[in-house]
């Protein structure tokens, strides 16, 4: 029987394959449509004259599910590290993460709100395919939740971290942590 701790992190490792095989399917797209734009360019055999909105939905999905997805594993580049190797004290350590951790969730939290208001008040359709542009925003408010939830998670492993004797066990082997 699974304890919660490994069910928490087989939905972590799902979310986060999810979020990959988009990312890594928008990539793949997004690189055969460019090459082709560019030999329709020199060889003008056929009309790409819906490339732009295919081109404009899958840097919005490559992005944000990018974005989300180095968010859940922890793999996002961050300024701050210089000054967390200087802080000695295990416990100041994870304040200081803490903090950080605070303030990320304030951004995340203003996307959030205003991805899902320009979300839900897009009413106009793509030229082309007339693809509802809630489709194309939709990518944005998914991600900022996916954020939240995460940032969230992040906090409480700090908490933990800060009053607790070490890592609760469903932030094992999180990357973060291990330094």
């Amino acid at each position: 029987m699974e304890t919660r701790a490994d069910a928490l992190k087989s939905v972590d490792r799902m979310i986060l394959k999810v979020l990959k095989a988009i990312t890594i399917t928008s990539f793949v797209l997004l690189t055969v449509l460019i090459s082709a734009n560019v030999f329709v360019r020199f060889a003008p055999i056929v009309s790409l004259h819906w490339f732009d909105e295919i081109i404009e939905l899958l840097y919005a999905y490559l992005v944000f599910y990018g974005a989300a997805a180095l968010w859940i594993s922890r793999e996002h580049f961050g300024v701050g590290d210089w000054i967390e190797k200087r802080i000695g004290n295990i416990r100041m350590r994870h304040v200081y993460r803490l903090i950080i951790e605070v303030l990320v969730l304030s951004f995340v939290v203003i996307f959030f709100y205003y991805s899902l208001k320009l979300t839900l008040l897009a009413r106009d359709v793509t030229n082309v395919f007339a693809i509802p542009k809630r489709v194309l925003y939709s990518c944005l408010p998914v991600s900022g939740l996916l954020m939240i939830v995460y940032s969230l998670r992040n906090m409480a492993v700090e908490i933990i971290g800060i009053f607790g004797s070490g890592r609760p066990p469903w932030a094992q082997g999180d990357k973060q942590i291990q330094r």
